[in-house]
């Protein structure tokens, strides 16, 4: 019975690693879509316009790795619960 529930505190905690990447994740892609949004809301110069299209990439680059984390995370929870 101890051996069963030490694995699940390592499967718990493996769990809740994921939960928390998926989370610092979208943070970071709620950010980077805040940023491109107060770009985008501005009278634009020549530098402003290649500031909101780098903005427009990370905030690409951050929804994919959510989406990669989400991924990880939806995985492990249904290994957890649904053995698969």
């Amino acid at each position: 019975m101890l051996r069963q529930l030490q694995v699940m505190s390592i499967e718990i905690a493996e769990l809740d690693r994921l939960q928390k990447s998926y989370k610092e994740a979208v943070d970071v892609w709620i950010a980077a879509i805040q940023y491109e949004e107060a770009l985008a809301s501005v009278n634009h110069s020549v530098a402003e316009i290649d500031q909101w299209e780098h903005a427009a990439e990370r905030e690409e680059q951050a929804r994919k790795k959510a989406q990669t984390a989400k991924s990880a995370y939806e995985g492990a929870l249904r290994k957890e619960f649904f053995n698969f």
